[in-house]
């Protein structure tokens, strides 16, 4: 799907990123943005299709989003496979920066995470959000630059306010290290950790407060 991606929008749409391969671009933003994607859905719908389970036993109720995070996080670390095939052939390369990826994995993870407590909260409550999550995710993805590059943008305070998407910003610092084998800078690690750290809290918060009504809704 990827390369068949890369094809379209850099043989029909003429997209091309100058002095990088635009396939190693384009995996390393969907590799990050499709993890996220996945684990949002399902750890939305956590919650909500585990109330058998709620009403028999007693457990935090927490740990139905966050697992499904983790299971998610497994199929994206298999996806990293075919992301190195792809830096490897496309003759990316390789360097010390590699060592900083965790970071930005980490940071999504985290920021999935507050989310899928959030996302599971509003479910309950509002069931409608399964089928606005579905839209929000479709313009999410295009509102984040992962098949073309932020300098195509014409307009320079759009290109600036895009630049607050968090997802933009992991998929950011993945790449400047990926395709530019630069270490990012500190504004970017500061980036990373505060939408991820704040979004987590948020997430968690709401999560935690309104868990005990659940069983009133589900």
């Amino acid at each position: 799907m990827m390369t068949v991606m890369a094809i379209v929008f850099s043989n029909i749409f003429r997209i091309s990123t100058p002095g990088v391969s635009y396939l190693a671009y384009l995996m390393t933003g969907l590799t990050l943005f499709n993890y996220y994607s996945e684990a949002s859905n399902l750890a939305m719908s956590s919650v909500v299709a585990n109330f058998g389970l709620i009403n028999k036993v007693y457990m935090p109720k927490y740990i139905f989003p966050l697992s499904k995070c983790l299971f998610v996080g497994i199929n994206f670390l298999l996806t990293l496979i075919p992301l190195y095939a792809v830096i490897l052939l496309t003759g990316t390369g390789l360097c010390w920066q590699h060592i900083l990826l965790p970071y930005a994995y980490l940071c999504l993870f985290i920021f999935t995470v507050g989310m899928g407590f959030l996302l599971s909260t509003i479910a309950v409550f509002l069931r409608d959000m399964f089928y606005i999550y579905g839209i929000v995710i479709t313009i999410w993805t295009y509102l984040t630059p992962i098949m073309y590059d932020i300098n195509m943008i014409g307009n320079k305070t759009l290109a600036f306010l895009m630049k607050f998407n968090p997802l933009y910003q992991y998929v950011n610092f993945a790449r400047e290290i990926i395709l530019y084998h630069r270490t990012p800078t500190p504004w970017m690690f500061a980036g990373c950790a505060v939408s991820a750290l704040g979004i987590f809290v948020i997430g968690a918060l709401v999560f935690r407060k309104k868990q005990d009504k659940f069983i009133y809704y589900i």
